[in-house]
């Protein structure tokens, strides 16, 4: 979603204010950062950043430092106060007004802030400049209604929010007809989807079928799903609709019962585990990645045994594992943080492990297959090689100087796992 929002802000400075990336920091009129405050840890990083930009705006006094983002909306006029350098502080849902706030600092010299939340006005002014990339983020949903003891997002982006698909089909239209091929629909619980489809409201799986028919759309992603709200239509939408991945995000957090019940997370093992049956029954090949909290408050060495436990079970492709952060305004974060540091990096070390041994062991049995991947552009590594994504969302690179393959599903024949993608040969 950050990707997202930050491509729009370009998209709307270039339109409107006749912006242009510059060559480095020292050179810039504007600097922005868009912010994250899922954890700790990424909100510290946005005040060392600011002190770093200071030292730039000490060398030249009109540069203007912006602030956007969930920190942003969490903080706001408390930054400017901690951080003194900055001029502008905005939210996920005042982007759009990010032109209007520049030329009013200029103008006034004062500092602007602007973080409330006016629904889906910001998707009226956002332009939709598709370059012909390969494959396109579209923002469907903003905000949560789930409020997780452990989350900040429903305090930070505002209540679930969902656009009309009339206005999303547009939006994939315009992409498709300028190259995009891959369509990844965004939302922070993308499943509760409640847009309208003339005047009625409609769902997430139905969102994906209409996508679906847009002519040079080939293949479409979505992200992130709560568990609680994947219900049966989206699970047989795998089995109407072949351009939807064979990979679905579906963070669990925990094993434990007893911990997702301390995590308000609205299901359990069970009804999680009868939920990935279900949708390997439809697409028995599906990749699965999640996300997992070590060292939530209460946690003990039963409980993360439990995560173990789902691990093994689910044996996961793809992980986004973190340490417990106490965010604020979350009912977690006034729970008795129980869990020593030292537990907690060793529970991490053990369950990373363990998820980085399953995802070797899913690129190993790719080896000596052939996979359909949409490729994407050059190797960030190596300029002589072109990189792409398998159906099940495996990164594979090989080795081409054809730049024409660039946006085209081809053939390659994987010959070598690696921990972080394959390589393979393309086939005739």
């Amino acid at each position: 979603m950050n990707e997202y929002d930050s491509a729009k802000m370009f998209d709307l400075l270039e339109e409107k204010e006749d912006f242009e990336i510059a060559e480095s920091e020292d050179q810039a009129d504007l600097l922005i950062l868009n912010t994250c405050s899922i954890r700790e840890k990424a909100q510290e990083k946005v005040f060392h950043q600011i002190g770093r930009w200071r030292k730039i705006k000490d060398k030249n006094p009109d540069l203007k430092i912006a602030i956007g983002g969930c920190v942003a909306s969490q903080e706001g006029e408390n930054i400017i106060k901690r951080a003194p350098a900055v001029d502008i502080v905005f939210g996920p849902q005042t982007l759009h007004k990010l032109p209007e706030l520049y030329k009013e600092k200029n103008r006034t010299d004062n500092n602007q802030v602007d973080i409330s939340f006016p629904k889906l006005e910001k998707f009226n002014h956002l332009p939709v400049q598709g370059k012909g990339e390969p494959s396109a983020f579209v923002s469907i949903i903003e905000g949560c209604n789930k409020y997780c003891s452990f989350c900040v997002v429903p305090k930070t982006r505002g209540h679930e929010v969902s656009r009309s698909i009339e206005d999303i089909l547009n939006e994939v239209s315009i992409l498709a007809d300028k190259g995009t091929r891959e369509i990844h629909l965004l939302g922070q619980n993308v499943n509760n989807f409640k847009g309208t489809l003339n005047g009625e409201k409609s769902t997430l799986s139905k969102l994906i079928e209409l996508t679906a028919k847009i002519e040079n759309i080939d293949r479409i992603r979505f992200t992130t799903s709560h568990p609680h709200e994947f219900k049966d239509d989206l699970v047989e939408v795998y089995d109407r609709v072949p351009e939807l991945v064979s990979h679905v995000h579906l963070p669990v957090q925990s094993g434990s019962d007893r911990i997702l019940k301390l995590m308000r997370r609205r299901y359990n093992v069970e009804k999680y585990l009868n939920l990935v049956d279900k949708i390997r029954v439809v697409r028995p090949d599906m990749s699965f990645s999640s996300d997992f909290i070590v060292g939530f408050p209460g946690e003990t060495n039963e409980d993360f045994q439990d995560t173990m436990n789902i691990i093994n079970e689910v044996r996961y492709d793809e992980s986004f594992s973190f340490i417990y952060s106490p965010r604020p305004n979350t009912t977690a974060s006034d729970m008795e943080d129980d869990v020593t540091n030292e537990e907690k990096k060793e529970r991490l070390k053990i369950l990373q492990t363990r998820l980085s041994q399953l995802s070797f062991g899913f690129s190993r049995k790719k080896v000596g297959t052939n996979q359909d991947c949409l490729i994407y552009g050059q190797s960030k590594r190596d300029p002589g090689q072109l990189q792409g994504r398998t159906i099940c969302n495996r990164v594979v690179n090989f080795q081409s100087n054809d730049t024409d393959l660039v946006g085209q599903i081809v053939n390659i024949q994987i010959n070598e796992a690696l921990p972080n993608c394959l390589r393979g040969n393309l086939q005739n």
